[in-house]
């Protein structure tokens, strides 16, 4: 999802004018962290949030290997209670953290930045937008890009359309937007902010619990402290691990369609082992230049991808589409926001909208480290603007135009997408590109596309795993990212084999939710913070 933490600097600093050298090392570091060797010396010291990370981590693994059939048993019913009893906190948390960030945007605390009160932004807003939006650009754009929308066309979110109608097709879209829009990406800022005002602005550690300080006093240095990093830790290592196993799936399809290889857990275990050894290198060597061009080429790409379809598909009929599907969310935002299960409507509620809020749960540390990285000097209001409104308009947009597409194809030219789809999900982008010219081309362009976006946001994820079990550092040890790389890797290949898909959304699903109470801890410590240091710039004034 996002590209090397430690090349980012270098890739915006390439397009800022006046940015040197030093500029781009210092954008790569942390403020907390202004004494090279102190920060070497650190990243050698593993405490007790590695070790129980790791521990964890194999127990799972273990778990899947030795005892699958039970781990199938034992998520299931997890994923059950936990969606049946906690689902709506998905919904409620997201929406009040989302409101929250609006208030905060249009208060007088907007103004303040994340940095001291004399910096300004490192990099030009252009530059800035161009890395949110290698972060957004990911294997989720081309693994549901077509298959949320044409699924839902077919099966229209809870019942409130009749199947493959066009009011099926707005519902298929807005609710496509519901769960790629807004509320994700709130997640992401919160964290971000939090994150950025903690580091930038504090001086503090890269952590997660560093960000409770004002909640929790020293405690954040203590028993509870570490546990909410290895809590972070867990979550982020399932939200990657997802992650790859939805891009195993994808090239696998995509090379079936290409050249005949067989889709199978042998290709795909294969793949995730390939991919794996390549990213984990990537962070072992720090080849920032190198993947710095595969976040510039997978955006380009991308792009190139997304033109060629508005060009080709039915470009008329898409705007209408999206004009259309675009008013019916606005309208109902509120409802959908707080669309619960006491009626019924768990089981696709479990497929796609509590499984997407999860995944983005999980993904939040990590984001939100990325975030932080590229705005020090923004202010508050700078930040949550750019952070919502650019990456929700970017996945509107593709989803219009990729899934929009194969609606019309459905709809209108006898296509069969929504059946290749309900047969095999990940079918669903390949058996699109194959109605328009170039189709050999352009699949290969997507498969591309998806080991791109794998090494790269592996990379950056095995990266912030080795700095957050390394008490912040940023310059882990390298046989922490090899381990880290490697456990990535394993525990895709034991779910994958274990159960699929469904064993990664479950597993992804249960682990998040713990880290639901996360997010909201630390939003109300960085509103307390923000509060206390009103008060004390209040107080210098007068």
């Amino acid at each position: 999802m996002a590209s090397h933490l430690r090349a980012d600097a270098e890739t915006t600093s390439a397009t800022s004018p006046g940015s040197t050298a030093a500029d781009t090392a210092d954008a790569a570091r942390s403020p907390a962290a202004t004494d090279p060797d102190a920060d070497r010396e650190n990243g050698g010291r593993l405490g007790s949030v590695f070790w129980a990370s790791i521990g964890l981590s194999v127990v799972v693994v273990a778990w899947a290997v030795l005892f699958t059939d039970n781990l199938n048993k034992v998520t299931t019913a997890s994923l059950n209670w936990v969606t049946g009893t906690f689902g709506w906190t998905y919904l409620l948390v997201t929406l009040v953290i989302l409101l929250f960030l609006v208030f905060l945007a249009f208060s007088p605390a907007g103004g303040i930045r994340l940095g001291k009160d004399a910096d300004r932004p490192e990099f030009s807003t252009p530059a800035w937008i161009a890395m949110i939006l290698s972060a957004v650009m990911g294997i989720g754009l081309i693994s549901y890009g077509v298959a949320e929308p044409i699924s839902h066309l077919s099966t229209p979110p809870h019942g409130l359309a009749e199947p493959g109608t066009p009011s099926a097709a707005v519902r298929a879209l807005q609710y496509s937007y519901f769960d790629w829009g807004l509320h994700a990406w709130a997640i992401f800022a919160v964290f971000g902010l939090a994150i950025a005002y903690s580091t930038h602005r504090k001086q503090r550690r890269t952590l997660v619990s560093q960000l409770f300080v004002l909640l929790l006093g020293d405690r954040v240095n203590g028993p509870v402290g570490k546990a909410i990093d290895v809590l972070a830790v867990f979550a982020t290592l399932f939200g990657t691990t997802t992650s790859l196993g939805l891009g195993a799936l994808q090239i696998n399809n995509g090379l079936g369609t290409l050249f005949g290889i067989p889709v199978d857990s042998v290709t795909q275990v294969l793949i995730i082992a390939a991919v794996t050894t390549l990213f984990t290198l990537s962070a072992v060597t720090g080849v920032s230049k190198g993947i710095r061009l595969l976040s510039q080429g997978s955006s380009l790409l991308a792009a190139g991808l997304f033109v060629f379809m508005l060009v080709v598909g039915p470009t008329v009929f898409l705007a209408n589409l999206y004009i259309e599907s675009v008013g019916r969310w606005a309208t109902d935002f509120f409802r959908m926001s707080l669309q619960g299960t006491a009626f019924g409507g768990l089981e696709w509620m479990q497929l796609w909208t509590y499984f997407m809020m999860a995944w983005w749960v999980s993904w939040g540390a990590f984001v939100g480290v990325f975030l932080a990285r590229i705005s020090r000097g923004r202010t508050i209001r700078g930040f949550i603007v750019g952070v919502l409104a650019v990456p929700s308009a970017v996945f509107f947009a593709w989803f219009t135009v990729f899934g929009g597409t194969a609606i019309h194809l459905d709809l209108f030219e006898g296509g069969d997408i929504a059946e290749q789809t309900a047969a095999d999900i990940n079918s669903a982008f390949f058996a699109t590109l194959d109605h328009f010219p170039f189709a050999s081309v352009t699949s290969a362009i997507a498969i591309l596309l998806v080991v791109m976006f794998f090494v790269s946001g592996a990379d950056a994820n095995t990266y912030v795993l080795s700095m957050m079990t390394s008490d912040g550092s940023l310059t882990p040890r390298r046989p922490v990212l090899v381990l880290w790389g490697v456990l990535t890797g394993v525990t895709a290949i034991v779910l994958m084999l274990a159960g699929g898909l469904n064993a990664l959304q479950n597993t992804v699903i249960v682990t998040s939710l713990p880290f639901l109470v996360i997010i909201v801890g630390l939003a109300v410590s960085f509103w307390k913070e923000l509060g206390a240091d009103r008060k004390g710039m209040t107080h210098v004034a007068r």
